[in-house]
């Protein structure tokens, strides 16, 4: 049988090896801003920006058990879902919905109708 021998690199090769990983690697600049996806696209910075999502505002009534309420969802849109509060604390409210049961919301969320 026939055994494979390792070859030993010569010293002119593990000098030239030695040579390779020694000299640091080219860093690359850094852009002042990302590359444009096509040419004449508008940087981003002149793009338009999404609005934020705003909360809708907090109503200035207190809202008590037994208050009728409407839901409010994205950008104080009402939902058109109607329901009678259970309980309050500072925060959230106890709605009983009419058509559901019963759901925990933050307050700014129900408008007092």
């Amino acid at each position: 049988m026939r055994w494979a021998t390792a070859q030993v690199p010569s010293e002119r090769t593990k000098s030239n090896m030695t040579a390779i990983t020694n000299n640091p690697k080219h860093k690359l600049q850094k852009a002042p801003q990302p590359p444009l996806s096509y040419p004449g696209a508008t940087p981003d910075e002149d793009r338009a920006k999404r609005p934020t999502l705003a909360e809708p505002a907090a109503s200035e009534q207190e809202l008590t058990p037994g208050d009728r309420v409407e839901g409010l969802g994205n950008f104080g849109k009402p939902t058109g879902e109607f329901g009678t509060v259970e309980q309050v604390n500072d925060d959230d409210a106890i709605v009983k919905w009419d058509d559901d049961g019963r759901m925990r919301l933050h307050q700014p969320w129900l408008k007092k109708v």
